[in-house]
């Protein structure tokens, strides 16, 4: 069915075209004006358009903001040292880390 459907509507685009008959050519500018008309309409657009869809920025002095200091790393004096505790059944000795 579509097949049919196609072939009927290209010959029937073959027919039209041979039916028609072409217009006379003329020597002046009959339709010169309607196309300087649009390709004038369509500049304008262009130009409007493309102004219209730039983002509005705000054209002041851009700010600057310098790094504060770097941050101070010391490290901490410490020792490790031996230490005994009783852990409830007898007396144990482990190292441990003493900061200032």
């Amino acid at each position: 069915m579509k097949k049919l459907v196609l072939a009927l509507a290209a010959s029937a685009t073959i027919a039209a075209g041979t039916l028609s008959a072409p217009a006379p050519a003329q020597a002046g500018c009959v339709g010169c004006w309607i196309g300087a008309g649009v390709a004038g309409g369509l500049v304008a657009g262009a130009i409007i358009g493309s102004a219209a869809a730039r983002p509005y920025y705000y054209g002041g002095p851009a700010y600057y903001y310098a790094p504060g200091p770097a941050p101070v790393y010391y490290e901490p004096v410490c020792r490790w040292r031996r230490e005994r505790y009783w852990d409830g059944w007898a007396w144990n000795v482990r190292r441990v880390r003493v900061c200032r």
